[in-house]
């Protein structure tokens, strides 16, 4: 079961069993002529297992770079719990983006209104609420929008602050390689690009083995702002979940977001 973080505001280290999904690099910070290689990683607690899916996952996975977007879905195979490799032949900062196709999954009742509880998604509960679904089983679609962001050289340039085509868009407001010390960063949060306002969003920090976890809403503009120690790797994530009819297979369906970055 999920343990309930009870303060939105109070960062402590927590060992959260929430399934999150983000883009991992072997490290965050490259030279010219230097190889990535990023996983899918699934699971809790910012640690996680690698993932299952293969290209036949994807609806897209790009790259930006010195004002060119790739198509890099072909650096992914078939191959079940594939990673993918990239060659950097230019420096400057990098953001790697993936949007996942819609996958399915049926809950109990009770697991699902745990779910929107631990996650914050007050509107989907209180639609259950009226329309007396309170004790019905799920049918969610959902689909991940994820990025991570890089940097190749000492070349750093504003690819970090693009909006994307990700449903969920998170954007930090300043260039995260450029903090030599402890600073504040506002992050923007966006789906379909407008501000997800008065949304939980989740901000996790691994360092030394450990992984520092705080919760805190978006304002009014859909920003939050907390403080960033350039060390180890971060990770800021959120849901949305909207009722559907456009999936036969679903009566929901969810967005997850998450953006990394790193200074290992």
């Amino acid at each position: 079961m999920k343990k309930i973080i009870t303060s939105l505001l109070v960062l402590c280290a927590v060992n959260v069993a929430a399934h999150e999904f983000w883009l991992q690099p072997h490290k965050f910070i490259y030279k010219k002529g230097d190889s990535a290689t990023i996983s899918f990683r699934v699971g809790e607690n910012f640690e996680g297992d690698n993932w299952n899916g293969n290209r036949s996952k994807i609806n897209f996975l790009f790259l930006y770079q010195n004002g060119i977007k790739k198509d890099i879905a072909s650096f992914l195979s078939d191959k079940n719990g594939d990673s993918i490799l990239i060659p950097f032949n230019q420096q400057g900062t990098v953001v790697v983006v993936y949007s996942g196709v819609n996958s399915f999954i049926e809950l109990e009742a009770a697991k699902f209104t745990a779910y929107l509880k631990e996650d914050g998604l007050q509107e989907a509960l209180e639609y259950r609420k009226q329309h007396g679904e309170t004790d019905s089983i799920s049918h969610e679609a959902y689909q991940r929008s994820v990025k991570t962001i890089l940097q190749v050289g000492k070349k750093y340039d504003n690819t970090f602050s693009l909006e994307t085509n990700l449903p969920v868009d998170i954007i930090p407001a300043i260039h995260p390689y450029k903090i030599k010390n402890k600073q504040f960063m506002t992050v923007k949060i966006l789906f379909q690009k407008k501000p997800l306002v008065n949304h939980l969003v989740k901000i996790w920090h691994r360092v030394n083995n450990k992984t520092i976890f705080l919760e805190k809403m978006s304002d009014e503009n859909g920003l939050v702002n907390f403080l960033v120690d350039p060390r180890g790797k971060w990770m800021v994530s959120t849901v949305e979940m909207n009722r559907t009819n456009k999936e036969p297979q679903a009566n929901w369906q969810s967005y997850w977001g998450s953006c990394t970055w790193g200074y290992q």
